[in-house]
């Protein structure tokens, strides 16, 4: 007997009246119309069933802090990081588990069963990396958390930087950060790209830099990111976040880099929340959207996903933990509006993001872990366009969230009262 089997499932491939049977936690079978005895049975009713939604960019030792020692004023990246450097004498590590643990039952709530989250490696103590592995440890049942080593300041540019990065690796941190725009000169973070990536090459990690958060077109250190990647051979284990200067770039300079940037292999975040908020300040009109170049580098064959990257921070004072809300930016910011461009969108918070974290036994086939999430939507377009509801989320076959579908009850004069989805049916 199957622990589990939905019934009338669509999958964002379109198949439709699909079965997902599951048992150990592992999806069996998916087959369309099976019916077959099980503990539970579930009947999507034709709803979009979807493997669980990933946000592979994410600060979680600053999440739920806004406000706190004060509110950013300016709303810039660089008095947000002045703001983050004011608040960390004044972290405590159980108020960082506390907000941490907050925000990871916010995602949970949302579908969202895996993060990469960035943590300051700047601050000699290490309280925050010490803290983030705590909740690592206590989220492992529900969600899959994944850890950068980021050294905020610049790993050059602050004293200790090297070594402090180094002890958190070895305290169990995951992934190898950087963030070379960050350093004194431009030849710094070149250097500081260079070393980074011997590091990754030298313990078997993966890397991940904040790679030209600048409006500046001559922030290039993404070439130098794709040539170490090349010469290293480290294909496939480097990702370039953020890459908004490339929106900057001239067209020529572009026509050299995409083909560079996919044949190293590395992977593209973008995270259109805060790309449109942080970047293009210093322009009158026109203004810059700020985003890297996202149809063009994934028409080249480079894996792009979209992050939240900040949620009621020093850097951004909105967001829920809601993955369709960053789709849902990032088609508009890309003006990726045809039915095929929304449904890559959606796939950047899903199929797409999964890669750049390594994520084993993801998506909806036999074999793969029973971690999925079915919508209030018939199809990924609409799921976006509705940021629609989390009907109920499993990690490998478990229920771990519910939430009762968006209904609404119009009272309107000289009609009857209607109930039901606020959408088009037809």
């Amino acid at each position: 007997m199957l622990d589990l089997l939905i019934t009338n499932a669509t999958l964002p491939d379109g198949r439709t009246g699909m079965s997902i049977a599951v048992q150990g936690g592992r999806i069996a079978e998916v087959t369309e119309g099976l019916d077959a005895p099980a503990h539970e049975k579930l009947d999507a009713q034709g709803l979009l069933l979807a493997p669980h939604f990933v946000d592979p960019h994410f600060h979680m030792d600053a999440t739920l802090s806004y406000g706190l020692p004060r509110v950013n004023e300016s709303g810039t990246l660089l008095e947000g990081i002045a703001l983050w450097g004011e608040l960390k004498p004044l972290l405590t590590a159980d108020a960082l588990i506390e907000r941490a643990l907050a925000y990871c039952d916010w995602a949970v709530a949302k579908g969202l069963l895996a993060i990469r989250s960035h943590v300051d490696t700047s601050d000699a103590s290490l309280l925050a990396v010490d803290a983030l592995l705590e909740v690592k440890r206590q989220v492992a049942p529900y969600i899959n958390l994944q850890l950068v080593a980021f050294p905020q300041d610049g790993v050059l540019r602050s004293p200790g930087g090297v070594d402090n990065l180094k002890r958190a690796l070895d305290k169990g941190v995951d992934v190898v950060g950087g963030i070379p725009h960050f350093e004194r000169t431009m030849a710094d973070g070149a250097a500081s790209v260079k070393l980074l990536c011997e590091l990754t090459a030298e313990r078997g990690k993966l890397v991940d830099m904040h790679c030209d958060e600048s409006d500046d077109p001559l922030s290039r250190h993404i070439e130098t990111l794709a040539f170490e990647a090349q010469r290293l051979g480290l294909q496939g284990r480097v990702t370039g976040s953020h890459c908004t200067s490339m929106h900057s770039m001239d067209n020529y300079y572009v026509s050299k880099l995409l083909p560079l940037i996919a044949q190293s292999g590395v992977a593209v975040i973008a995270n259109p929340l805060i790309n449109i908020t942080l970047q293009g300040r210093h322009d009158s009109y026109l203004k810059r959207r700020g985003m890297t170049r996202v149809p063009e580098l994934m028409a080249a064959g480079v894996n792009v996903a979209f992050g939240h990257d900040c949620v009621m921070d020093p850097w951004y004072g909105m967001g829920s933990g809601d993955m369709l809300e960053v789709a849902h930016m990032g088609l508009h910011m890309a003006q990726m509006t045809s039915q095929a461009g929304i449904r890559q969108c959606f796939e950047a918070v899903t199929t797409n993001a999964a890669r750049v974290m390594h994520l084993e036994g993801y998506g909806i086939e036999a074999g793969c872990d029973a971690s999925f999430v079915l919508l209030q939507a018939r199809d990924p377009v609409e799921a976006i366009r509705l940021r629609a509801t989390r009907l109920k989320v499993f990690r490998k076959g478990t229920l771990l969230a519910e939430t009762p579908a968006a209904t609404t009850t119009l009272h309107l004069p000289g009609r009857s009262s209607q109930t039901g989805w606020m959408i088009p049916k037809g």
